[in-house]
């Protein structure tokens, strides 16, 4: 049987942000930040979420179940491509589900490269996201970022701080075809790890299962299962393969593993 994640399903809302009465619930407020255009031409800005005091929105891999955020940038002008720079997410766990995400307050920061350095990026999206409390709400909204400012933002540049720190290391990893996909296995230097959140970078409609943790000497071992479309064993490229380790002390990120010759688990 194929596994998919378990998704709260509610009428989707769209709404004016710029009307508190119009706010799906849960939100207090929803903006593109007005940003500054950095020394290369590109236009750096932030979609800034406030939520009322214990509700959350989603990482970009929600876990367990959730929403991840979605963009439409259609509506921009001299637009090329975006990229986005996480803050590292929360560990929320809820009964025996466990999601990744932000409580109260989401500052997303992003790059907006132009298609011609000669003329400003305007900037306006159509965003799709899930809030949650008890319940799960789906929301859409239309935003236009203000003309960009002439100095960084203080609010952006703190959520840039807040990113995973990359970490050099190569783990060493294992994979083994399942029923309905791969399952991955990576070494993990130890460390006071709550998360171990993995995904293929460039394969969104992969789902992936919140990694096991496991103690193997002064090491943590961590197993996930890699799911496609199709129900089936893939040829999973471990060099797409991103990895956040999520912790009392913060974040780190490491790209791709070691792929041994050994299969594990039998």
């Amino acid at each position: 049987m194929i596994r998919t994640m378990s998704l709260t399903l509610c009428t989707a809302l769209t709404v004016l942000p710029a009307a508190a009465e119009q706010l799906p619930p849960g939100v207090v407020s929803a903006r593109l930040l007005p940003g500054w255009t950095d020394g290369d031409g590109n236009r750096v800005s932030a979609l800034e979420l406030r939520l009322e005091p214990g509700w959350k929105t989603y990482w970009r891999n929600p876990g367990d179940s959730g929403l991840p955020p979605s963009f439409d940038w259609r509506e921009s002008e001299n637009l090329a491509e975006v990229a986005f720079h996480w803050p590292a997410p929360e560990a929320i766990r809820s009964g025996g589900e466990l999601t990744l995400g932000y409580h109260d307050l989401l500052v997303l920061p992003f790059t907006a490269k132009p298609a011609d350095p000669g003329r400003p990026v305007e900037l306006a999206a159509g965003i799709d996201l899930g809030v949650c409390e008890k319940i799960c709400v789906p929301a859409h909204f239309d935003l236009q970022a203000p003309a960009a400012g002439e100095r960084p933002d203080p609010v952006i540049e703190t959520a840039l701080s807040r990113m995973p720190e990359p970490l050099p290391a190569t783990p060493a990893c294992t994979r083994r075809e399942i029923e309905d996909g791969i399952q991955l296995s990576v070494l993990l230097p130890r460390q006071e790890v709550d998360v171990a959140a993995m995904e293929l970078d460039g394969h969104p409609d992969i789902w992936v299962s919140t990694a096991t943790l496991e103690a193997e000497g002064q090491d943590i071992r961590a197993t996930a299962d890699f799911v496609p479309p199709s129900g089936e064993p893939f040829d999973l490229d471990v060099d797409n393969l991103r990895i956040t380790l999520i912790g009392t002390d913060g974040a780190v990120e490491m790209r791709g593993c070691d792929l041994q010759t050994a299969a594990f688990g039998g």
